[in-house]
């Protein structure tokens, strides 16, 4: 898929929030979108650092030890705990976001509050999918009983936001169909004058 941005983009850097629930897609998604955008350079979608060892998704590993102390140091420009793991976004992402850049980044919904304090535009793509599907999806991954699969999709708690654009990306058709969404959201949301549906 090759999609290239319509528009000129912003001289005022933006921050993309990927947010959802478990199953809705969101890493296909963000690769998919990776490949589409790889040489727009306005473009940057941030890596991780995460307190485990690299899976299926590609990331930086610390310590929770030297975690904390980068988190203490100001290394972060985002930080949260999730599922008993802390994640990160390197601080240098404010050099793009001050550049104009947009960053794209794959983030727990709690840190949108947070991310609204850099001064800098959020937008937060939800993507989610009908209950049924989310659970097929985390099923199929084996990891966990039926119960704990429903429990998982009941438990996602409502998005808090006071300034961000929040657009929600229903994932539950086809791969190529999410992606285009997805990427169409992502161009869209770095044109200057978004306009996009909250």
């Amino acid at each position: 898929m090759s999609i290239s941005p319509s528009k000129k983009i912003s001289a005022s850097g933006r921050l993309i929030l990927v947010v959802g629930p478990s199953g809705a897609g969101k890493d296909a998604l963000i690769e998919r979108a990776k490949l589409a955008l790889s040489g727009e350079k306005n473009f940057v979608f941030a890596r991780r650092i995460v307190t485990r060892r690299p899976m299926a998704e590609d990331h930086d590993t610390l310590g929770m030890e030297s975690f904390e102390k980068s988190e203490a140091q100001g290394d972060f420009l985002l930080s949260w705990r999730a599922h008993g793991l802390a994640y990160g976004l390197p601080a240098s992402l404010k050099q793009d976001l001050v550049a104009g850049r947009t960053i794209i980044a794959n983030v727990s919904r709690g840190v949108i509050l947070q991310a609204e304090q850099l001064g800098f535009p959020v937008i937060v793509l939800h993507v989610t999918a009908d209950p049924v599907i989310l659970a097929a999806r985390i099923a199929t991954r084996g990891r966990e009983s039926m119960a704990e699969v429903r429990a998982r999709v009941e438990r996602a708690a409502p998005l808090q936001w006071h300034s961000a654009t929040i657009v929600e990306i229903r994932n539950e058709g086809t791969i190529d169909h999410g992606a285009a969404l997805f990427i169409e959201a992502i161009i869209r949301s770095a044109e200057p004058e978004t306009a996009l549906v909250q």
